[in-house]
């Protein structure tokens, strides 16, 4: 939804209304100098003086500086946007002014700048006065004449007004605002920023203002673009930044407002009579927007400021050209505000460990919200170096991307303090950050030459222990990897209680969600500290690939988060070797991916893909050769941005060197049939009659193929196949045996071995695609893994599982073959191919759970994995492997889930000894905590959730409040699931903003809550829409997960239907449940029977014994 154009009119300083409360919700006086702290204390970073630059700012004495009243008139009585006064008019002229009103005024002694909506006065009067009177008749004529006026007015407005304007001025906020004299030296009272908007009577999408001022004044326009026209929003190529300055003086204890002042040294590239940068939620004070020539360059006057609402532009209309060649300095002073949406400069609480309250500012940047901290040139190719100040108390500190240089005091602010930073290097804007906070730190160093700091919250910085000493390891491992050392003289990383992501590779200074970084050995389990070492490991990476070496713009997000994804584990097997992480990248990447890529409405290429074919390009063209082409790339390109082939040109350069890939092949034209089509390809074996030789084909995988699908378009790709035979039995060979080319249709492979003895494709399952073979190889498979598993590599009998059930699901292969592969997990012992077995055989288990077939199935279930439960135990064993604890917490999670009553019974008498000893911490193992959380709560009621809310608000570390959130939406009450939602949207319910999409998928995968939670998503769309500023896709999908019935495929409909305009960019995620439902449909129609009967011939009978 669009932001409606805005123009703010000027307000008076004053003392305030009469009447105001004193004390309640004020923030305390800051005295702010004159001349401002901001232009006069700074030497400029080319020895110019700083005379303009925040100092109208500084003349407001304090921060309880406010807005005596902006009138506005609706008929003959003065219009107040804090609601003590309106006109009776007000239904029929003022509808938008009201929705803003009610919107902004949630404290009643709330002071705001105002807005001016030219419209005429009404000369209508209300109520019998002294005076002269009238007749009857008269009184009834002139009564006959309003009432036809009020219908007259109410067709027009009904049939030309805007009809979505209420709901805009309810839910967007001011993208620009402007302001001249009277306005700068406001510092509004606000405890958010002002919601308005305004109304027209016209059908017109444009909106232009032109202020009456003096001759010497630039006119100022502001202008919104049509909601559904197809717009450029790239800003023009005309001018290049150099470098910034930044002063930030964020009030995090006051009113939340940012004081603001920038300048942007400018390169001109093409001549251009205008300046056009990025700008979102800030007011700029017009007249102190100054242009400055540099060296010989004369600097032209400002004729017009233009705000372009839409595409986020602020543009300076000049008088004269700029010439190719010169360099300028572009000044101005602005107000921000500190926002509780989680992006741009942004607030975050915690309590301490008295409880109280404390507050710190953060930045979120990625991908366009430096913009709404600074005026900028807000693109990643554009680079530019930083030179930023921040300001804050004495009991507060700052970091940002470089070292501090200086630290000096504010003058006339007592207790306020400068940092000024060293000048960083050539960096996107995205990547800027600053954190103001009171937290504790902890240092070592890399090599002797990088300062590494981990902080937190004072009370957990004994959690960031991990952090702190895997940090530095990755980071070192990074620098041999890549072949270049890490450019900054400090690396810092930061756990925020409020972050959005899972982490922000700003560089030099990274920002994570607690459980992303922080972790407590005593409460934590190895699940948790497998992902802390993987965040950390996937951040380090991105200062090299994404920070060191930019994408030119944001389609090629995919190779800066799937390189990073893949390198990631990298990072992780240097500093946790035991882990064998490379297996199980298997299962937690490349087979997961496979599903969502195996959709009509999958993209070209994605970020969790990414991971899966760097993986594959790294194996065919060799780790040393892959390493080599990388940092040939990283050196090339360092400072600057670069796109998807100028990667492939460097591998490709370096394959060609090694010999590893032919001379006539590219890496470009291999790696655009993965990147630019959609899906992947199953490679067909179909063996000869003796076995010899063999027909290998290609298609499209598809989970549902259908008739006039995007197949049309013939996708192929080049294939780098592998394969191994039962008397060869090598698994080590990655690299491409044979290449089948994007134009083949079908190759012939020959001097295969006898047809009693089997082959397997996709060595390692290095390569993204699945592999089916002919009914006989299939069978010969099958029997190698009832003899002896072990001679099949551990991850290609996983392979071999996800592959067999998929293709059954697809309806490429029988079901008795798929559910035939799992005869031999009995004598399985490893965890990455039962890890494939469960995930795949959860599918069937979710679309039988409403089934009459569900308890056949279950059985079924049960003696495959009570087996393991038993081998595994119970108890778990600290020094075990991470690998084999994975496995007994997946067969305790299953066990218990599918009701085996010996699991249950552990479960529940550790829980009730929790619930009577509380302060034990090491009672339940932290590897068990999340079953025995759940199932707990599920098996319990009231008593069982209230106290695991209990242990939720008292716990400190933010790992066990998580398990505890998920575990809370167990619950089989529905009474309590539905408070639970609603809690979870609820501010200041006690439950995190980030935390709510958490909550609401812990009741949606509930077999009780899954209904209950599509029904408050649909219901509460547009209150979840506005406690998040924006739609959320994950809530979409796990809302509907497993759905499988026409009634909810409707449903489906219906809301894409009714919020079409609201979904933006998730409404591919709606597209993507819309097809996974009408295919899990679609399966059911084609498999259910056919299971049952399998079920029923393995003696597992659904129907019921008659005595």
């Amino acid at each position: 939804m669009h932001p409606e154009a805005v123009s703010l009119e000027p307000c008076r300083v004053g003392q305030g209304r009469k009447g105001r409360r004193s004390g309640a919700g004020r923030p305390p006086a800051l005295p702010l100098p004159a001349p401002s702290p901001l232009s006069k204390q700074t030497p400029s970073r080319t020895g110019r003086a700083r005379a303009t630059g925040y100092s109208r700012l500084a003349q407001c004495r304090t921060v309880s500086c406010r807005v005596r009243r902006c009138d506005r008139r609706i008929g003959r009585e003065v219009y107040n946007l804090d609601g003590r006064s309106a006109s009776r008019d007000q239904e029929q002229g003022g509808l938008a002014a009201s929705a803003a009103m009610n919107n902004y005024n949630t404290q009643a002694a709330t002071d705001v700048v105002a807005m001016d909506i030219h419209q005429p006065d009404h000369m209508v009067s209300f109520g019998k006065k002294k005076g002269c009177y009238i007749s009857r008749s008269v009184s009834l004529l002139l009564a006959v004449f309003f009432l036809s006026g009020m219908v007259a007015t109410g067709l027009l407005v009904y049939y030309y007004a805007p009809h979505d304007v209420e709901a805009k001025a309810q839910q967007e906020t001011i993208r620009y605002t402007q302001a001249n004299d009277n306005t700068r030296n406001v510092i509004p009272e606000v405890t958010k920023p002002p919601k308005i908007t305004t109304t027209t009577t016209t059908s017109t999408t444009t909106t232009t203002t032109t202020k009456p001022m003096p001759t010497t004044t630039p006119t100022t326009t502001t202008t919104t673009m049509a909601p559904k026209e197809k717009v450029n929003v790239r800003l023009p190529r005309s001018l290049k930044p150099m470098h910034y300055l930044v002063k930030l003086q964020p009030l995090i204890n006051g009113n939340f407002s940012i004081l603001g002042y920038v300048e942007v040294e400018m390169e001109v590239l093409e001549p251009t009579s205008n300046i056009t940068l990025h700008i979102a939620d800030i007011i700029t004070y017009n007249d102190t927007v100054k242009l400055k020539g540099m060296g010989n360059a004369s600097a032209p006057g400002i004729k017009m400021h233009e705000y372009d609402n839409y595409r986020e532009f602020y543009i300076a209309h000049l008088d004269k050209e700029l010439q190719q060649g010169e360099k300028y300095v572009l000044s101005m002073e602005f107000l921000g505000y500190l926002n509780d949406q989680l992006r741009g400069f942004y607030r975050s609480s915690y309590k301490d460990e008295d409880g109280k309250e404390k507050m710190l500012a953060v930045t979120q940047f990625q991908a366009t919200s430096a913009r709404r901290a600074f005026p900028c040139f807000d693109e990643p190719a554009l680079k530019a170096t930083f030179e930023v100040y921040l300001g804050r108390q004495e009991n507060m500190s700052s970091i940002s991307n470089m070292r501090i240089m200086e630290t000096m005091p504010i003058e006339g602010q007592e207790g306020w303090l400068w940092d000024h930073y060293e000048e960083s290097v050539p960096m996107s804007t995205y990547l800027v950050a600053f954190v103001v906070s009171d937290f504790a730190n902890m240092n070592s160093t890399v090599n002797d030459h990088v300062l590494f700091r981990v902080w937190s919250r004072q009370s957990a910085i004994k959690q960031a222990e991990y952090s702190r000493e895997i940090g530095p390891a990755i980071l070192t491992h990074f620098e041999d990897y890549f072949g270049e050392p890490y450019p900054l003289p400090k690396q810092d990383m930061i756990a925020i209680p409020d972050f959005s992501a899972g982490a922000m590779e700003n560089w030099g200074l990274i920002t994570y969600r607690e459980t992303a970084m922080l972790y407590d050995p005593v409460v934590s389990g190895p699940s948790n500290k497998h992902r802390v070492a993987l965040v950390v490991a996937h951040e380090l990476a991105h200062q090299w690939f994404g920070n060191l070496v930019t994408p030119t713009w944001w389609t090629d997000l995919w190779l800066n988060e799937g390189f990073a994804s893949f390198v990631q584990y990298i990072g992780m097997d240097y500093v946790e070797p035991s882990w064998k992480v490379m297996e199980e990248f298997v299962i937690s990447r490349l087979q997961r991916v496979f599903a969502l890529d195996s959709l009509e409405s999958s993209h070209e290429i994605s970020i969790p893909v990414g991971a899966s074919i760097i993986r594959m390009m790294n194996h065919f063209l060799s780790e040393n050769t892959f390493r080599k082409g990388v940092s040939n790339y990283l050196t090339a390109f360092k400072y600057e941005a670069a796109e998807q082939d100028d990667l492939w040109e460097h591998l490709t350069m370096a394959a060609h060197e090694d010999g590893t890939l032919p001379q006539d092949v590219t890496v470009k034209k291999v790696m655009d049939t993965w990147t630019l089509q959609m899906g992947y390809p199953v490679i067909k074996v179909e063996r000869s009659a003796d076995g010899m030789s063999a027909s290998v084909s290609q298609n499209r995988f598809l989970l549902v193929a259908k008739e006039n699908s995007s197949d049309d378009h013939d996708y192929k790709w080049w294939v780098p196949l592998t394969y191994t035979t039962q008397s060869e039995s090598n698994f080590s060979q990655t690299q491409a045996m044979v290449w089948m080319k994007d134009s083949e249709e079908q190759i012939t492979l020959s001097s295969l071995p006898p047809k009693d003895e089997w082959v397997i494709f996709n060595l390692q399952e290095t390569g993204y695609y699945r592999v089916n073979y002919d009914d006989h190889n299939w069978g010969l498979l099958i029997q190698q893994l009832k003899d002896d598993h072990e001679v099949i590599s551990t991850t290609n009998r996983a392979q071999i599982i996800d592959d067999a059930m998929d293709l059954a699901r697809a309806g490429q292969l029988n079901y008795e073959i798929a559910l035939g592969v799992y005869a031999y997990l009995g004598n399985e012992t490893e965890y990455v191919p039962w890890a494939a077995a469960v995930n795949n055989i959860g599918y069937l288990e979710g679309m039988f759970k409403r089934k009459a077939g569900y308890g056949a199935l279950k059985k079924y279930i049960l003696d495959l994995v009570v087996p393991l439960y038993e081998s595994v135990g119970f108890t778990n064993r600290h020094d075990d492997p991470f690998l084999e604890q994975s496995k007994r917490r997946t067969a305790v999670s299953w066990a218990c889930m599918l009701g085996h009553q010996d699991c249950l019974d552990n479960v529940l008498s550790l829980y009730r000894q929790w619930m009577s000893n509380p302060e034990n911490e090491t009672l339940i193992s932290p590897n068990l905590k999340s079953t025995v959380y759940c199932r707990a709560i599920a098996e319990g009621g009231e008593a069982e959730w209230d106290f695991a809310w209990d242990q939720y608000l008292k716990s400190n570390v933010g790992t066990e409040k998580a398990l505890l959130l998920s575990a809370m939406g167990c619950s089989k009450e529905i009474w309590i699931l539905s408070r639970y939602l609603d809690m979870a949207f609820t501010p200041g319910s006690g439950i995190r903003k980030q935390d709510s999409d958490r909550v609401f998928a812990s009741v949606a995968y509930n077999k009780v809550g899954g209904p209950l939670a599509w029904r408050f998503l649909r219901d509460q769309w547009k209150r979840i829409y506005d406690f998040h500023g924006k739609p959320k896709g994950g809530l979409i999908k796990s809302g509907t997960s497993g759905f499988n019935t026409d009634l909810q495929l409707k449903e489906i409909e219906l809301f894409k239907q009714e919020h079409e305009e609201e979904l933006g960019g998730v409404s591919r995620s709606v597209d993507q449940v819309l097809e996974s439902t009408k295919n899990s449909i679609a399966w059911l129609d084609r498999n259910y029977e056919t299971i049952v009967q399998w079920l029923d011939n393995n003696g597992y009978s659904t129907k019921l014994q008659n005595e």
